[in-house]
């Protein structure tokens, strides 16, 4: 039996990911002017909805855009994608891809029309994690100069630069560049960044060179749990290269061990009990939150 076509949300209308169209003319085609969220479902349990609401309305508002739908829209809209790709008897867990674009105006102009109808697009897929063998493995990395823009704070769907950068990390047979801006940490290409210096979890302090990541937040949560100090810092290049651990968080990650950066190891070379102890409590929070309501 073939598998079904993903559904997806479009401006109103539920339909087969693969019927999908937008207009050429979309300011997120033509200009990238756009924001979005990346949201793990668990157990056909959405990850921190509220935040990812709360961050949307911030990348919006910094686009001069209010949120077209209410919070509960937003849950309607997402229970249902979620209904309609994972059914009851569906155990897998998920990804949901949201995103709002400023909308379709005759003609290319740079300075939008204020009446213009917005786009609304969403879809879920499969949420593949590490397996077992990757996270006791843990992932190598690459350093790279941190050429985005100015207000990486922003969500936006403007990711040549992380694309180009993640490309470079790829090339050089690593999973992730982590980025460097004047000689200081900031994030990676497509995650956060925790260092651990003198038994503390360090991770770079909020600015608009850094996003503030929802599972970067999960990850302090559950280091407060494991009772290990967790603070925010600016941290150089040396900490990072002299650091006893390093991770990364991302919705699609979720917490893992980074083990050599630019060929050479990180500590023993091996995941450290820090990561150790912030897997392990996330892993018991998700199934704390089973069943609760979203």
């Amino acid at each position: 039996m073939a598998t079904p076509l993903p559904i997806c949300y479009l401006n109103g209308a539920y339909l087969p990911l693969a019927e999908a169209r937008v207009s050429p003319l979309d300011r997120a085609f033509l200009f990238a002017d756009a924001v979005y969220e990346v949201m793990p479902v668990y157990g056909r349990r959405p990850f921190r909805f509220a935040a990812h609401c709360e961050r949307l309305a911030r990348s919006l508002k910094a686009l001069g855009m209010a949120d077209p739908y209410t919070r509960e829209q937003w849950h309607e809209l997402i229970a249902t994608l979620i209904e309609r790709n994972a059914p009851h008897n569906t155990a897998a867990d998920l990804y949901v891809y949201w995103q709002v674009t400023r909308g379709m105006q005759f003609g290319r102009n740079h300075a939008p029309l204020p009446d213009i109808e917005r786009t609304v697009f969403a879809f879920c897929a499969p949420l593949i994690l590490p397996d077992q063998a990757a996270l006791e493995r843990g992932v190598s990395c690459v350093t790279a100069q941190d050429n985005r823009w100015g207000r990486c704070d922003i969500k936006s769907t403007a990711l040549l630069a992380n694309i180009l950068l993640r490309e470079r990390a790829t090339e050089a047979g690593a999973s992730e560049a982590i980025l460097l801006r004047e000689g200081l940490l900031t994030e990676g290409s497509a995650s956060a960044v925790h260092v651990v210096v003198n038994g503390e979890l360090l991770t770079p302090a909020l600015s608009p060179q850094v996003l503030p990541g929802l599972t970067r937040g999960a990850v302090e949560k559950m280091a407060a749990r494991a009772q290990i100090p967790c603070r925010d810092a600016a941290l150089t290049q040396a900490q990072l290269r002299a650091a006893s651990e390093v991770m990364l968080s991302a919705a699609t990650r979720e917490v893992i061990a980074v083990t050599a950066i630019d060929g050479i190891p990180v500590g023993t070379g091996q995941p450290g009990p820090v990561w150790r102890a912030v897997h392990t409590q996330l892993q018991k929070y998700k199934g704390e939150l089973a069943g609760r309501p979203w």
